[in-house]
């Protein structure tokens, strides 16, 4: 079966597409950017990527006519505060245009539990989603969701930060609603099951794990599990921007998606049939379960992919293929080089920089820059990575977007994406004479820029040099 794959950069796109090649589909991918599909070499090979950005207008002859099946996974809940019903509802019309010259028969929605009365502008805007897709020409089968536990996925990661962070908490009264969270493996597991099957044709069926709980009880179990106990109090008077704010400086959530997820999670969230597992034959994991799936992933290294990876979880906008060439002219810079004569060593330890390894000399400092950057707004240092020692083009590492990591030519090229008055980029090589070449580059903007990067020369001069030569150093057992 010929698939296509949208939002397949995304989190629930990046764990899908491995399960699809496995059952021998033919996959065709689309994102607004090829270079920010980040998947090995291997995977590459296997699927075709188209580029389509699904608020611009359709253009012709784009989408393969021989289309038989389509899965919808684009969200723009954390692009904008403001429009993002709009901007999913013109997704939604443009995808329907795209496919409607395809010989397509399905389309699989993964949408948001809606059954309460009340619901947030996040849950109204998946429903009009799901309306809009109603009116294509083709059988449409929506899987409504409750909260998704997994490894990497925003709400996992947000629970693990605040139980991980604060064993005693103050928190709003909206930990008190009920949700029913599912974990990762049995979403993947429905989103393949319904695929061909005409049982699940035209009809929408809510998928949730068996436990209804409150977020106050999900962050107990999460303790509990992890061998701690915290203790918990609400209170009435957090403002929704207040939350926002207590989540965005404690997790590793945006900005635009805390304020979003505490509109939501004032809304119960609650399966009301079970039909769908039935038809299926699943049996849900329990949160507790859930829990412990996710933790297996991420002591084994195979966290297949972070909503922290995409690109809306930090500031970049732009295509990354126009900041993959380093301007030479108007710029100020850093460089730094050193002889080496491990050079597989050295590279592996470029591979691993960030996240839990550091940046290799006065980390310290990087974690003060890092808040004061969540403090202005920016990202942080909380992202982390999401593999420890495998890094991709379009991958998010600390408050820097991966623009090149090519192995075989020695080379990882970074792009800043903290709170700058300017732009930042962060480049390693290793030549064929084994010399190590580590450059800082930031092209100013104004002079603004230029006051803040000579008030930060003595810094670079300790931190850079104290890097690239605990990079560069020779471990002997």
């Amino acid at each position: 079966m010929k698939i296509l794959l949208t939002g397949a950069n995304g989190y629930i796109g990046m764990r899908l597409l491995p399960q699809l090649l496995k059952m021998g589909h033919e996959i065709v991918c689309t994102v607004r950017d090829e270079t920010r599909l980040s998947v090995d070499k291997e995977t590459r090979q296997q699927i075709e990527v188209i580029e389509i950005d699904f608020l611009e207008e359709p253009k012709e002859n784009v989408v393969p006519k021989d289309i038989d099946a389509a899965y919808f996974l684009i969200h723009s809940m954390s692009s904008s505060t403001q429009d993002f019903d709009n901007m999913e509802a013109k997704t939604a019309e443009n995808f329907n245009t795209y496919v409607s010259k395809t010989q397509i028969k399905q389309v699989v929605y993964l949408s948001g539990i809606v059954n309460d009365e009340n619901l947030s502008k996040h849950l109204q805007s998946r429903k009009n989603v799901e309306d809009i897709l109603y009116q294509g020409n083709f059988n449409l089968s929506v899987l409504r969701a409750g909260i998704i536990v997994g490894s990497g996925s925003s709400s996992f990661e947000i629970i693990r930060d605040l139980c991980e962070k604060l064993p005693v908490m103050i928190t709003p009264k909206w930990v008190l609603t009920k949700t029913q969270p599912i974990a990762i493996r049995d979403v993947i597991t429905f989103l393949t099951g319904v695929l061909g099957n005409d049982k699940t044709y035209n009809d929408s069926f809510d998928i949730a794990g068996p436990n209804v709980l409150t977020y106050k009880e999900m962050l107990h179990k999460y303790a509990e599990v992890r061998g701690f106990k915290n203790w918990i109090w609400t209170v009435p008077v957090m403002t929704p921007k207040l939350s926002s704010y207590w989540l965005y400086f404690v997790t590793s959530t945006s900005y635009k998606l805390a304020l979003n997820l505490v509109d939501s999670m004032k809304i119960e969230v609650i399966a009301k049939d079970t039909r769908l597992q039935e038809i299926l034959g699943i049996e849900p994991h329990t949160y507790k379960e859930a829990i412990d799936l996710a933790f297996k992933k991420i002591e084994q290294n195979l966290v297949v992919s972070s909503w922290k990876d995409s690109m809306i979880s930090g500031r970049f906008v732009d295509n990354l293929e126009k900041h993959i060439q380093v301007p030479k002219y108007g710029i100020l810079k850093d460089y730094k080089q050193l002889k080496i004569s491990n050079p597989n060593e050295v590279l592996e330890r470029i591979w691993s920089i960030g996240g839990e390894t550091g940046w290799y000399y006065g980390n310290w400092l990087w974690k003060i820059r890092g808040f004061l950057d969540k403090l202005s707004g920016g990202v942080g240092l909380r992202r982390g990575r999401t593999h420890a020692h495998k890094i991709n083009a379009g991958d998010s590492l600390d408050f820097w977007r991966v623009l090149l990591a090519d192995k075989k030519a020695k080379r990882l090229l970074l792009f800043a994406e903290m709170k700058l008055p300017g732009e930042a980029w962060l480049e390693f090589k290793i030549d064929e004479n084994n010399v190590l070449h580590q450059t800082a580059t930031f092209r100013p903007r104004g002079l603004r820029g230029r006051l803040y990067w000579y008030s930060i020369v003595p810094f670079h001069y300790f931190i850079f040099g104290g890097m690239i030569k605990n990079i560069a150093k020779t471990i002997t057992n």
